[in-house]
C-alpha cells in the first residue's frame, strides 16, 4: 500500500507524463499524412504517435528511477521483471486503431504496479481533455479541461482541487447499456450480448474504442463491457483500478476471475467489466 506522501509524489509524475505524452499524440493527429504506420510482430500497427508518447512517458517516468514495462519499450524478460516490486505499466497510446481511422477514441494508460496489482493510475484522453486518477482503497475520480500540454507541470494539490468523485450524479440513465470494442467484435461477444438480452430485455448497444469504455463505466455513463479479443495488461491495469474503485467489478471470462498482472505472458484472458448494482 503506498502512503500518503508517496501517492502524492508519484500520482502528479504519472498525470503529468501522461498530458505531455497527449500532447506529443495530438501533434501527430493534426497531420494524418505523418502518421507512418508500420506493423509490429503481433499484427498490430504503431504509429509515429505512439512512438512519441512512449519517448515523453520515458523521460518523465524515468526520473522516478521506477522501472518501466511499456508495450512500446523494449521487451523486458520475464527473467528480468518477474521480481520487481514496484514498476510502472505503460500504453502509450491505447487505441490505435481507432487513432489512424480519426475517431477520437484514444487514451493513454499509465498505472503504477506494486506486488503484481495496480496501486495508483491515470488514463487520459487527449482529444475529449479528460483525465481519469485512482489510487487504491482511496477512490477514483475525473478532472475535466485538461488540455494536452508538452510541458505539464500539475502538483498533486491541482490535482486534487479540480476532480471529480466517480461515479457521476449527472450520468444516471434508464434502461441498460453496453460498451463494445468498436473495432473487435466477435461471435462470443454477441453471445454475451443476446445473454444480456434475454436477461434484462431490450439494451443499448455503444461502440468505443480504447480504454475509455472502462472509464464511461466508472463515470456510471453504461453498464456492461464484455471483451472477447486479445488484450495485454498495459491495455486494462490502469482502468481496470479507476472502475474498481468507482465501484465497478472486472472479471476473466468464462472463468470469473480476478485479472492477474506481471505474467510471463502478458496477453489477458477475454473479461468482462459491470458496474455493481
Amino acid at each position: 500500500m503506498l502512503s500518503d506522501d508517496i501517492r502524492a509524489y508519484l500520482l502528479p509524475r504519472a498525470f503529468n507524463a501522461a498530458v505531455r505524452a497527449g500532447w506529443e499524440i495530438m501533434e501527430v493527429y493534426k497531420n494524418r499524412d505523418d502518421y507512418d504506420i508500420t506493423v509490429k510482430s503481433d499484427k498490430t500497427p504503431i504509429t509515429l504517435a505512439d512512438r512519441l508518447a512512449h519517448n515523453k512517458i520515458k523521460e518523465t517516468l524515468g526520473q522516478t528511477r521506477i522501472p518501466i514495462l511499456s508495450e512500446e519499450g523494449r521487451e523486458m524478460l520475464y527473467e528480468e521483471r518477474r521480481n520487481w516490486e514496484l514498476f510502472w505499466l505503460v500504453d502509450p497510446l491505447d487505441g490505435t486503431v481507432e487513432f489512424i481511422k480519426g475517431n477520437n477514441e484514444f487514451t493513454v494508460n499509465i498505472a503504477l504496479m506494486a506486488d503484481r496489482e495496480c496501486v495508483c493510475a491515470v488514463v487520459y484522453v487527449p482529444y475529449l481533455q479528460k483525465a481519469y486518477v485512482a489510487s487504491r482503497n482511496v477512490g477514483a475520480y475525473l478532472i475535466t479541461d485538461v488540455a494536452p500540454d508538452a510541458n505539464a507541470c500539475y502538483s498533486y494539490d491541482d490535482i486534487c482541487a479540480s476532480r471529480s468523485r466517480l461515479p457521476l450524479a449527472e450520468t444516471a440513465h434508464e434502461g441498460y447499456r453496453i460498451a463494445v470494442s468498436r473495432s473487435h467484435q466477435t461471435p462470443e461477444t454477441a453471445d454475451y450480448i443476446a445473454a444480456k438480452r434475454e436477461q434484462l430485455g431490450n439494451v443499448e448497444i455503444i461502440e468505443q474504442g480504447s480504454s475509455y469504455k472502462f472509464c464511461l463505466l466508472a463515470e456510471g455513463a453504461i453498464d456492461y463491457y464484455p471483451r472477447t479479443t486479445q488484450t495485454y495488461e498495459w491495455d486494462t491495469a490502469a482502468a481496470e483500478l479507476i472502475l474498481s474503485e468507482a465501484g465497478g467489478v472486472t472479471r476473466s471470462l468464462p472463468d470469473c476471475k480476478s485479472l492477474e498482472y506481471n505474467k510471463e505472458n502478458l496477453k489477458n484472458p477475454w473479461f468482462e467489466c459491470y458496474r455493481a448494482l
